[in-house]
């Protein structure tokens, strides 16, 4: 699986970023090919999607068992590899952290993304839930079905939230960061939950830069407690990640699979694929969603040839 977290990655652009060479990724799906002395619950041979802590993006991957969920028989590699950071995340923020309940209403930034639709099809699971998605109008079509109201990337979406929820709304995932949260902050429902999980505002050009990096985090705006007391506001923040391997929360992550493979045997949730692509086109690969060209995950697939080039 491609994520947003490794283009920030490339540009350096995190706390303690590996010394190079490293193999980037965070999660894929194969074959499982040899077994630890120790290991229970798993066969050589059986399918499974995996979170790796870096080097995701090889042909043979080792992780520890408990980062390894057996795939359902009909779902794909594909679908495999595009399913574990973005439905976890979408989860655990929602029903987490933010308390999702009936009747609610969920604004989410880059609604055409992988997280972002992961959201939108988990919100569908609850009756009467309202989402408010931005994503680049060229999505729009694409994903009106999946979100209750879609604004443009680059509109006044606080304005057009507001005309249509005068009080705003319960749950704000913001992935934008920047001048971003204040606007959230600002829509937000008393009790309601503002959560900050990514910063791709920070993804900046070709090259890092780190005055751009400075400049997106100088435009969070200042918290003030008092102002949360003084208006019923939950401020929080949401890292898959380190939640796995700094803080060892491998049994919960586990829990939240078992839930949400329960939902897709249902047929209630199905990862949304945009390409596959060769190792050999990495670097186009995450142009496409450095420009926020995709709907859905992009996934290297170690058996594909790349693509020849049209002249």
């Amino acid at each position: 699986g491609l994520n947003f977290i490794d283009l920030m990655v490339r540009q350096g652009n995190i706390d303690n970023p590996p010394k190079t060479p490293l193999v980037p990724g965070f999660e894929c799906s194969g074959i499982v090919e040899a077994l630890g002395d120790s290991v229970k619950g798993f066969e050589i041979g059986d399918r499974v999607m995996a979170f790796v802590n870096y080097n995701a993006w090889a042909e043979v991957v080792c992780t520890p068992a408990e980062f390894v969920y057996k795939i359902p028989d009909d779902m794909s590699f594909s679908e495999a590899a595009a399913f574990p950071m973005n439905f976890v995340t979408a989860y655990m923020m929602l029903f987490e952290v933010a308390n999702l309940r009936e009747g609610m209403s969920v604004l989410v930034h880059s609604a055409g993304g992988g997280v972002g639709q992961a959201v939108a099809q988990l919100c569908s699971t609850i009756p009467n839930v309202t989402v408010f998605g931005t994503a680049s109008s060229f999505k729009h079509e694409a994903i009106k079905d999946s979100v209750t109201h879609l604004f443009d990337r680059n509109a006044d979406y606080v304005q057009e939230v507001k005309r249509i929820s005068t009080d705003g709304v319960d749950v704000v995932l913001d992935c934008l960061c920047g001048e971003n949260t204040g606007k959230g902050l600002s829509l937000l429902k008393p009790l309601g939950t503002y959560i900050l999980y990514g910063s791709s505002n920070m993804v900046t050009g070709e090259t890092k830069s780190f005055f751009s990096f400075a400049k997106s985090w100088w435009q969070v705006e200042k918290v003030n407690p008092i102002k949360l007391y003084e208006e019923n506001k939950v401020i929080a923040g949401f890292s898959l990640l380190n939640l796995l391997f700094k803080q060892n929360r491998g049994g919960l992550i586990k829990g939240v699979m078992d839930k949400l493979l329960n939902l897709y045997n249902n047929k209630k949730i199905k990862p949304v694929v945009d390409s596959l692509w060769a190792l050999e086109e990495v670097k186009e690969a995450m142009q496409r969603i450095h420009d926020r060209g995709n709907i859905g995950k992009l996934i290297l697939d170690v058996e594909k040839a790349p693509t020849p080039l049209v002249s």
